[in-house]
């Protein structure tokens, strides 16, 4: 069994794509997927399979389109790139709630910073499928725009920290 966590794109967020997290794990489960738990209720869901992230992708996206009657796309992460992702953060001295990971299906471009606009001191660097930007005085007033994450995720760091724990646990 791997340990898999889910991150769903637009759910809970602004009143936007209302899923209740009870709907969300029982989905899951409907699926055969093992020990499936969720985290805060934007969106976060962890548990086990035998299956590739691929087929595991398809399967949860297609339930969730039926469930809702639209799109709503997953990311997915092992537990073990989870911990790397925490453990490569390249701004550890950055506040969580304000350094967010931005979660990408594939590698961000490698001129994904180049493009940035609006960018006032914040600090941006690529991981392996994942953009990190520390916001410094926060997320409330930036004018940065990176259209390398437009079809992606974000977690705050303080929140990627917390499911990397989560996934790892064997409880």
């Amino acid at each position: 069994m791997i340990s898999y966590v889910a991150l769903l794109r637009a759910v809970n967020v602004s009143g936007t794509g209302k899923l209740p997290m009870a709907d969300l794990r029982a989905m899951a489960q409907a699926l055969g997927l093992a020990r499936v738990r969720t985290y805060i209720a934007s969106g976060n869901l962890l548990f086990d399979s035998t299956l590739d992230e691929d087929t595991l992708k398809a399967m949860l996206e297609s339930s969730l389109a039926d469930y809702a009657g639209k799109n709503v796309p997953v990311l997915m992460r092992r537990a073990d790139e989870l911990v790397a992702i925490v453990r490569d953060n390249p701004f550890p001295d950055a506040v969580g709630a304000r350094s967010m990971v931005y979660f990408l299906n594939h590698a961000p471009p490698a001129d994904a910073i180049a493009h940035a606009r609006g960018q006032q001191g914040e600090r941006i660097a690529l991981g392996k499928r994942e953009i990190y930007v520390d916001y410094g005085e926060g997320i409330r007033f930036t004018k940065l725009k990176l259209p390398a994450v437009a079809n992606g995720t974000a977690r705050n760091a303080n929140s990627v920290a917390k499911l990397a724990a989560l996934a790892t646990t064997t409880v």
